[in-house]
């Protein structure tokens, strides 16, 4: 797909926004590091409070080594008991916005809805049971407007990570997709596979991708753990499919323009 210049905006916007119409995603170091290093610290207080292991903490490495602290069994609830953790501290989720602020703005706009619950990702070395098979989220009851901010809490390389098909690749599955019915997710990937690609990304960095894209993860061959989060944004006016606006998605930052039009009624002429 060819770049284009919008003369409506800036350098960087317009390299930014070339550069994930044509790839489909972008990986940048956060924006701000601080409240990365904030929630670092946050979720790993939460997990080892769970798992009762306060008195190591300083002394190895928490999300890397995780799987030696628990079993796969046990491996939903720590999850559960972090997320439930994260939701009832209210900086959050501004602080995980904050992470990609003005790339979203130039990517997606700067009047924005957000996930309302931001989702937590713990692969364990060799276990299958986290796996997420190649899928589209847009295919799933997702609008094709969202992006999804991927931010990891160690250094994700490899099957540590998660795979994505580019653009170009994609449309081509896409357009012959009936050729697919009936098929196991097993089947297209076994046709994409050598064409994936492996994104790197290290702590202090963020991916953020459109959702529109296949991609997923196999079993993690890295012999340290995963820790991932993940949350969709949109364009707040742009449309929305099966996850609706006020259920899975809340305005973040609607302006004044438009919080005075949504309350806005045309004044009737009836007497009655």
């Amino acid at each position: 797909m060819t770049s284009s210049s919008n003369k409506y905006l800036s350098d960087a916007d317009n390299v930014l926004s070339n550069k994930f119409v044509r790839d489909g995603y972008i990986i940048n170091p956060v924006e701000d590091l601080h409240q990365l290093d904030n929630i670092r610290e946050f979720v790993e207080e939460l997990g080892r409070d769970h798992l009762g292991k306060e008195s190591l903490k300083g002394e190895t490495d928490f999300f890397n080594s995780t799987h030696q602290y628990l079993a796969v069994k046990e491996l939903n609830e720590l999850r559960l008991s972090v997320i439930n953790g994260l939701r009832a501290a209210d900086w959050f989720k501004p602080a995980y916005y904050a992470l990609a602020r003005e790339a979203i703005h130039a990517i997606v706009g700067n009047e924005l809805a957000m996930q309302r619950g931001i989702n937590l990702s713990i692969q364990l070395p060799n276990d299958d049971s986290s796996l997420l098979p190649i899928h589209a989220d847009v295919l799933n009851g997702d609008s094709c407007f969202e992006v999804v901010l991927w931010v990891p809490l160690v250094d994700c390389y490899r099957t540590k990570s998660m795979y994505i098909l580019s653009p170009e690749r994609t449309s081509a599955i896409f357009d012959d997709f009936k050729k697919y019915d009936g098929q196991t997710t097993d089947v297209i990937f076994e046709t994409i596979k050598p064409h994936i690609e492996w994104l790197e990304v290290p702590y202090g960095s963020y991916l953020l991708f459109s959702q529109n894209l296949l991609h997923g993860n196999l079993v993690n061959e890295e012999p340290e753990t995963r820790w991932s989060m993940n949350c969709r944004f949109k364009s707040l006016l742009s449309p929305y499919a099966d996850k609706k606006f006020g259920e899975f998605f809340e305005p973040i930052t609607m302006r004044a323009a438009t919080r005075i039009g949504l309350k806005f009624k045309e004044p009737s002429l009836d007497d009655g």
